[in-house]
Protein backbone atom coordinates (compact mmCIF):
# COMPACT_ATOMS: atom_id res chain seq x y z
CA UNK A 1 0.00 0.00 0.00
CA UNK A 2 3.07 2.37 0.41
CA UNK A 3 3.74 2.11 -3.04
CA UNK A 4 0.60 0.56 -4.79
CA UNK A 5 -1.00 0.99 -7.09
CA UNK A 6 1.43 3.98 -8.94
CA UNK A 7 -2.28 5.73 -10.17
CA UNK A 8 -5.88 5.62 -8.03
CA UNK A 9 -7.66 2.55 -8.74
CA UNK A 10 -11.30 2.24 -7.82
CA UNK A 11 -14.19 4.59 -8.18
CA UNK A 12 -12.99 8.34 -6.95
CA UNK A 13 -16.23 9.58 -6.01
CA UNK A 14 -14.59 12.00 -3.40
CA UNK A 15 -11.15 12.37 -2.43
CA UNK A 16 -8.89 15.02 -0.44
CA UNK A 17 -6.27 16.59 -2.74
CA UNK A 18 -3.10 15.27 -1.73
CA UNK A 19 -4.57 12.04 0.09
CA UNK A 20 -4.19 8.27 -0.89
CA UNK A 21 -7.35 7.16 -0.11
CA UNK A 22 -11.04 8.34 -1.38
CA UNK A 23 -14.39 7.08 -1.74
CA UNK A 24 -14.25 4.20 -3.23
CA UNK A 25 -10.40 3.27 -3.93
CA UNK A 26 -6.57 3.57 -3.48
CA UNK A 27 -3.35 5.25 -4.77
CA UNK A 28 -0.19 4.11 -3.15
CA UNK A 29 1.06 6.65 -0.73
CA UNK A 30 4.36 7.40 -2.43
CA UNK A 31 2.97 7.83 -5.87
CA UNK A 32 0.42 9.99 -3.90
CA UNK A 33 2.97 12.83 -3.12
CA UNK A 34 4.42 13.95 -6.31
CA UNK A 35 6.63 17.07 -6.07
CA UNK A 36 7.25 17.45 -9.70
CA UNK A 37 5.75 18.60 -12.83
CA UNK A 38 7.59 16.83 -15.95
CA UNK A 39 6.54 18.88 -18.43
CA UNK A 40 7.75 21.83 -16.20
CA UNK A 41 11.10 20.40 -15.76
CA UNK A 42 11.92 19.48 -19.23
CA UNK A 43 10.75 22.32 -20.70
CA UNK A 44 14.08 23.77 -19.43
CA UNK A 45 15.97 21.50 -21.85
CA UNK A 46 17.12 23.53 -24.62
CA UNK A 47 17.44 21.07 -27.75
CA UNK A 48 20.02 23.07 -29.41
CA UNK A 49 22.25 23.47 -26.96
CA UNK A 50 21.47 19.62 -26.12
CA UNK A 51 22.43 19.32 -30.13
CA UNK A 52 25.69 21.49 -29.38
CA UNK A 53 26.58 19.19 -25.95
CA UNK A 54 26.24 16.02 -28.57
CA UNK A 55 27.13 17.25 -31.27
CA UNK A 56 30.73 15.33 -31.45
CA UNK A 57 29.65 11.80 -30.13
CA UNK A 58 26.20 12.03 -32.21
CA UNK A 59 28.73 12.86 -35.61
CA UNK A 60 31.10 9.80 -34.99
CA UNK A 61 27.52 7.57 -34.09
CA UNK A 62 26.60 8.45 -37.52
CA UNK A 63 29.59 8.43 -39.70
CA UNK A 64 30.13 4.77 -38.53
CA UNK A 65 26.41 3.96 -39.04
CA UNK A 66 26.43 5.52 -42.72
CA UNK A 67 29.88 3.53 -43.85
CA UNK A 68 28.26 0.52 -42.32
CA UNK A 69 25.25 0.90 -44.32
CA UNK A 70 26.59 2.52 -47.84
CA UNK A 71 29.45 -0.48 -47.78
CA UNK A 72 25.92 -3.40 -47.07
CA UNK A 73 23.85 -1.89 -50.03
CA UNK A 74 25.56 0.30 -52.25
CA UNK A 75 29.52 -1.56 -51.85
CA UNK A 76 30.46 -0.61 -55.61
CA UNK A 77 28.97 2.92 -55.78
CA UNK A 78 30.36 4.21 -52.09
CA UNK A 79 33.47 2.44 -52.68
CA UNK A 80 34.11 4.10 -56.14
CA UNK A 81 33.15 7.73 -54.74
CA UNK A 82 35.62 10.53 -54.53
CA UNK A 83 36.70 11.45 -51.07
CA UNK A 84 35.56 15.30 -52.01
CA UNK A 85 31.88 13.86 -52.45
CA UNK A 86 32.25 11.93 -49.19
CA UNK A 87 33.51 14.60 -47.22
CA UNK A 88 30.46 16.76 -48.53
CA UNK A 89 28.19 13.96 -47.35
CA UNK A 90 30.28 14.31 -44.08
CA UNK A 91 28.94 18.08 -44.14
CA UNK A 92 25.89 17.56 -44.88
CA UNK A 93 25.62 14.80 -42.51
CA UNK A 94 26.86 17.47 -39.59
CA UNK A 95 24.62 20.24 -40.43
CA UNK A 96 21.62 17.69 -40.62
CA UNK A 97 22.42 16.03 -37.60
CA UNK A 98 22.24 19.20 -35.59
CA UNK A 99 18.47 19.54 -37.25
CA UNK A 100 17.67 15.46 -36.78
CA UNK A 101 18.93 15.77 -32.44
CA UNK A 102 17.32 19.56 -32.37
CA UNK A 103 13.94 18.66 -34.10
CA UNK A 104 13.82 14.81 -31.77
CA UNK A 105 14.25 16.52 -28.63
CA UNK A 106 11.49 19.02 -29.63
CA UNK A 107 9.32 16.36 -29.94
CA UNK A 108 10.07 14.49 -26.90
CA UNK A 109 10.01 17.82 -24.62
CA UNK A 110 6.35 18.40 -26.33
CA UNK A 111 5.42 14.28 -24.75
CA UNK A 112 7.50 13.78 -22.50
CA UNK A 113 4.35 12.32 -20.16
CA UNK A 114 4.62 9.44 -23.06
CA UNK A 115 8.22 8.27 -22.92
CA UNK A 116 8.59 9.01 -19.08
CA UNK A 117 7.06 7.97 -16.21
CA UNK A 118 8.68 9.53 -13.08
CA UNK A 119 6.04 7.94 -10.35
CA UNK A 120 6.86 4.73 -11.90
CA UNK A 121 10.62 4.65 -11.96
CA UNK A 122 10.35 5.88 -8.47
CA UNK A 123 8.80 3.41 -7.08
CA UNK A 124 10.28 0.60 -9.19
CA UNK A 125 13.52 1.96 -7.75
CA UNK A 126 12.15 2.06 -4.00
CA UNK A 127 10.85 -1.36 -4.88
CA UNK A 128 13.99 -3.05 -5.93
CA UNK A 129 15.91 -1.73 -3.24
CA UNK A 130 14.63 -1.26 -0.15
CA UNK A 131 17.83 0.56 1.07
CA UNK A 132 16.95 3.53 -0.73
CA UNK A 133 13.49 4.04 1.37
CA UNK A 134 15.50 3.63 4.58
CA UNK A 135 17.97 6.06 3.37
CA UNK A 136 15.67 8.46 2.77
CA UNK A 137 14.22 8.18 6.16
CA UNK A 138 17.11 7.72 8.02
CA UNK A 139 19.00 10.73 6.47
CA UNK A 140 15.93 13.03 7.22
CA UNK A 141 14.93 11.81 10.20
CA UNK A 142 18.00 11.60 11.64
CA UNK A 143 17.13 13.69 14.66
CA UNK A 144 13.74 12.74 15.05
CA UNK A 145 15.26 8.99 15.59
CA UNK A 146 18.02 10.18 18.08
CA UNK A 147 14.98 11.82 19.81
CA UNK A 148 12.96 8.82 19.97
CA UNK A 149 16.00 6.94 21.45
CA UNK A 150 16.39 9.79 24.44
CA UNK A 151 12.80 9.72 25.04
CA UNK A 152 12.75 6.24 26.18
CA UNK A 153 14.70 8.09 29.27
CA UNK A 154 12.84 11.55 29.02
CA UNK A 155 9.33 9.95 29.44
CA UNK A 156 10.24 6.89 30.83
CA UNK A 157 11.74 8.09 33.79
CA UNK A 158 8.25 10.72 34.28
CA UNK A 159 5.74 7.45 33.98
CA UNK A 160 8.36 5.09 36.00
CA UNK A 161 7.58 8.00 38.73
CA UNK A 162 4.00 7.59 38.73
CA UNK A 163 4.11 3.57 38.17
CA UNK A 164 6.60 3.86 41.83
CA UNK A 165 3.51 5.75 43.29
CA UNK A 166 1.34 3.11 42.31
CA UNK A 167 3.28 0.37 43.61
CA UNK A 168 4.03 1.84 47.19
CA UNK A 169 0.05 2.12 47.63
CA UNK A 170 -0.86 -1.00 45.83
CA UNK A 171 2.40 -3.70 45.69
CA UNK A 172 0.08 -6.86 44.00
CA UNK A 173 2.53 -8.94 41.62
CA UNK A 174 1.04 -8.00 38.90
CA UNK A 175 1.03 -4.13 38.89
CA UNK A 176 4.42 -3.58 37.61
CA UNK A 177 3.85 -5.65 34.69
CA UNK A 178 0.95 -3.92 33.76
CA UNK A 179 2.64 -0.77 34.36
CA UNK A 180 5.45 -1.33 32.72
CA UNK A 181 3.38 -2.27 29.47
CA UNK A 182 1.60 0.83 29.99
CA UNK A 183 4.53 2.67 30.88
CA UNK A 184 6.11 1.47 27.57
CA UNK A 185 3.42 2.45 25.40
CA UNK A 186 2.78 5.59 26.74
CA UNK A 187 6.44 6.48 25.82
CA UNK A 188 6.43 5.89 22.32
CA UNK A 189 2.72 7.11 21.99
CA UNK A 190 4.03 10.46 22.66
CA UNK A 191 7.16 10.68 21.71
CA UNK A 192 5.93 9.94 18.36
CA UNK A 193 3.25 12.47 19.06
CA UNK A 194 5.72 15.44 19.88
CA UNK A 195 7.89 14.68 16.60
CA UNK A 196 4.18 15.60 14.01
CA UNK A 197 2.31 17.10 16.52
CA UNK A 198 1.29 20.05 16.74
CA UNK A 199 1.09 20.60 12.70
CA UNK A 200 0.73 24.37 12.76
CA UNK A 201 2.87 26.16 16.02
CA UNK A 202 0.54 27.02 18.66
CA UNK A 203 1.80 30.11 20.90
CA UNK A 204 2.05 30.33 24.59
CA UNK A 205 2.97 33.11 25.99
CA UNK A 206 7.04 32.98 25.48
CA UNK A 207 6.77 29.20 24.03
CA UNK A 208 5.48 28.17 21.06
CA UNK A 209 4.55 24.32 20.53
CA UNK A 210 5.23 22.99 16.86
CA UNK A 211 6.30 19.01 15.98
CA UNK A 212 10.17 18.63 15.92
CA UNK A 213 10.25 17.28 12.73
CA UNK A 214 7.63 20.47 10.97
CA UNK A 215 10.11 22.74 12.82
CA UNK A 216 13.29 21.50 10.74
CA UNK A 217 11.13 21.67 6.91
CA UNK A 218 13.94 23.48 5.50
CA UNK A 219 16.04 21.12 6.25
CA UNK A 220 14.42 18.13 5.94
CA UNK A 221 13.68 19.50 2.43
CA UNK A 222 17.48 20.08 1.27
CA UNK A 223 18.15 16.21 2.56
CA UNK A 224 15.08 14.89 1.05
CA UNK A 225 15.86 16.66 -2.10
CA UNK A 226 19.54 15.77 -2.50
CA UNK A 227 19.17 11.89 -1.42
CA UNK A 228 16.35 11.69 -3.90
CA UNK A 229 18.39 13.03 -6.88
CA UNK A 230 21.84 11.05 -5.60
CA UNK A 231 19.57 8.04 -5.55
CA UNK A 232 16.86 7.96 -7.53
CA UNK A 233 16.33 10.76 -9.67
CA UNK A 234 19.77 11.30 -10.88
CA UNK A 235 20.50 11.91 -14.97
CA UNK A 236 21.70 8.45 -15.80
CA UNK A 237 18.34 6.76 -14.07
CA UNK A 238 15.93 9.14 -15.89
CA UNK A 239 17.54 8.45 -19.57
CA UNK A 240 17.65 4.26 -18.89
CA UNK A 241 13.72 4.75 -17.89
CA UNK A 242 13.24 7.07 -21.03
CA UNK A 243 15.33 3.68 -23.11
CA UNK A 244 14.68 1.07 -21.56
CA UNK A 245 11.23 1.65 -19.50
CA UNK A 246 7.82 0.57 -19.87
CA UNK A 247 6.81 3.86 -22.47
CA UNK A 248 10.44 3.26 -24.30
CA UNK A 249 8.96 2.35 -27.66
CA UNK A 250 6.85 5.41 -27.40
CA UNK A 251 10.35 7.04 -27.50
CA UNK A 252 11.61 5.06 -30.07
CA UNK A 253 9.19 5.11 -32.31
CA UNK A 254 9.23 9.07 -32.13
CA UNK A 255 13.28 7.84 -33.10
CA UNK A 256 12.86 6.40 -36.03
CA UNK A 257 10.44 8.77 -37.56
CA UNK A 258 13.16 11.50 -36.96
CA UNK A 259 16.37 9.42 -38.32
CA UNK A 260 13.92 8.29 -41.28
CA UNK A 261 13.49 12.10 -42.38
CA UNK A 262 17.51 12.58 -41.40
CA UNK A 263 18.35 10.06 -44.39
CA UNK A 264 16.03 11.88 -46.85
CA UNK A 265 17.71 14.84 -45.94
CA UNK A 266 21.21 13.37 -46.16
CA UNK A 267 20.42 11.31 -49.40
CA UNK A 268 19.01 14.94 -50.77
CA UNK A 269 19.59 15.34 -54.51
CA UNK A 270 21.46 11.99 -54.73
CA UNK A 271 18.01 10.29 -54.42
CA UNK A 272 17.30 9.52 -57.82
CA UNK A 273 20.25 8.04 -58.45
CA UNK A 274 20.57 6.22 -55.14
CA UNK A 275 17.07 4.94 -55.95
CA UNK A 276 18.25 3.41 -59.51
CA UNK A 277 21.21 2.06 -58.07
CA UNK A 278 19.47 -0.24 -55.95
CA UNK A 279 16.06 0.28 -56.17
CA UNK A 280 12.83 1.27 -54.22
CA UNK A 281 12.78 -1.56 -52.35
CA UNK A 282 16.54 -1.20 -51.04
CA UNK A 283 16.34 2.26 -50.38
CA UNK A 284 13.48 1.88 -47.80
CA UNK A 285 15.16 -0.83 -46.24
CA UNK A 286 18.13 1.23 -45.85
CA UNK A 287 16.57 4.01 -44.33
CA UNK A 288 14.77 1.41 -41.67
CA UNK A 289 18.04 0.63 -41.07
CA UNK A 290 19.83 3.39 -40.43
CA UNK A 291 17.13 4.49 -37.87
CA UNK A 292 17.15 0.60 -36.39
CA UNK A 293 21.16 1.12 -35.59
CA UNK A 294 19.89 4.83 -34.40
CA UNK A 295 18.47 2.92 -31.66
CA UNK A 296 20.81 0.46 -31.35
CA UNK A 297 23.85 2.99 -30.61
CA UNK A 298 22.28 5.94 -29.13
CA UNK A 299 21.71 4.82 -25.17
CA UNK A 300 25.77 4.35 -25.95
CA UNK A 301 26.13 7.84 -26.59
CA UNK A 302 23.66 9.34 -24.53
CA UNK A 303 26.06 10.30 -21.42
CA UNK A 304 27.53 12.68 -23.25
CA UNK A 305 24.31 14.57 -22.64
CA UNK A 306 24.15 13.99 -18.36
CA UNK A 307 26.41 16.93 -17.26
CA UNK A 308 24.21 19.36 -19.21
CA UNK A 309 20.65 17.19 -18.35
CA UNK A 310 21.43 18.01 -14.77
CA UNK A 311 21.94 21.28 -14.69
CA UNK A 312 18.89 22.48 -16.85
CA UNK A 313 16.07 19.71 -15.40
CA UNK A 314 17.82 21.09 -11.79
CA UNK A 315 15.89 18.54 -10.20
CA UNK A 316 17.56 19.26 -6.65
CA UNK A 317 16.91 22.76 -6.53
CA UNK A 318 12.95 21.79 -7.40
CA UNK A 319 12.22 19.40 -5.26
CA UNK A 320 13.91 21.17 -1.97
CA UNK A 321 12.31 24.42 -2.96
CA UNK A 322 8.82 22.94 -3.25
CA UNK A 323 8.84 20.76 -0.38
CA UNK A 324 9.88 24.00 1.48
CA UNK A 325 7.19 26.22 0.36
CA UNK A 326 4.56 23.45 1.20
CA UNK A 327 2.36 24.43 3.93
CA UNK A 328 3.16 21.83 7.00
CA UNK A 329 0.11 19.71 6.54
CA UNK A 330 1.38 18.81 3.21
CA UNK A 331 5.23 18.65 3.96
CA UNK A 332 3.81 16.39 7.20
CA UNK A 333 1.89 14.26 4.47
CA UNK A 334 5.14 13.60 2.05
CA UNK A 335 7.43 11.60 4.70
CA UNK A 336 5.05 10.55 7.74
CA UNK A 337 2.51 8.31 5.94
CA UNK A 338 4.77 6.13 4.62
CA UNK A 339 5.61 4.85 8.02
CA UNK A 340 2.55 5.57 9.66
CA UNK A 341 1.02 2.36 9.36
CA UNK A 342 4.18 0.98 11.45
CA UNK A 343 3.61 3.24 14.36
CA UNK A 344 1.42 1.15 15.98
CA UNK A 345 4.00 -1.62 15.61
CA UNK A 346 6.64 0.50 17.53
CA UNK A 347 4.16 1.92 20.01
CA UNK A 348 3.40 -2.20 20.70
CA UNK A 349 7.13 -2.80 21.29
CA UNK A 350 7.45 -0.40 23.59
CA UNK A 351 4.46 -1.84 25.14
CA UNK A 352 5.74 -5.26 25.55
CA UNK A 353 9.15 -4.11 26.62
CA UNK A 354 8.41 -2.69 29.22
CA UNK A 355 5.87 -5.50 30.09
CA UNK A 356 9.12 -7.96 30.17
CA UNK A 357 10.86 -5.54 32.59
CA UNK A 358 7.93 -5.05 34.58
CA UNK A 359 8.02 -9.03 34.69
CA UNK A 360 11.85 -8.98 35.27
CA UNK A 361 11.69 -6.49 38.45
CA UNK A 362 9.04 -8.66 39.92
CA UNK A 363 10.97 -11.92 39.41
CA UNK A 364 13.71 -9.96 41.19
CA UNK A 365 11.60 -8.75 44.38
CA UNK A 366 9.79 -11.98 44.72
Amino acid sequence: MTFRPIEFFGIELFRIKGQPWGFFGWQGIIPTKSLLNLKEIFDRLDPKRFSEVMEDAIMLMLDSIVEEVAMKYMPNVWSMLPKKVKDEIIVVMNIESETFLTTFMEEVKEHIDDVLDIKQMTVAACVREKRLVNKIFQECGDKEFTFIRRSGFYFGFLFGLIQMGVFFVYDASWVLPFFGFLVGWATNWVALKVIFRPLNPIKIGCFSLHGIFLKRQMEVSETFARVNCVEILHTKAIWEEILSGPKSKNFFAMLRAHSIVFTERLVGGMKPITIAAMGSQQFSEMKEEIAQKIADKLPSVMPHSYEYTTEALDMENTIRERMQKLPYPEFEGVLHPAFEEDEILLILVGGLLGLVAGGIQVVAMY
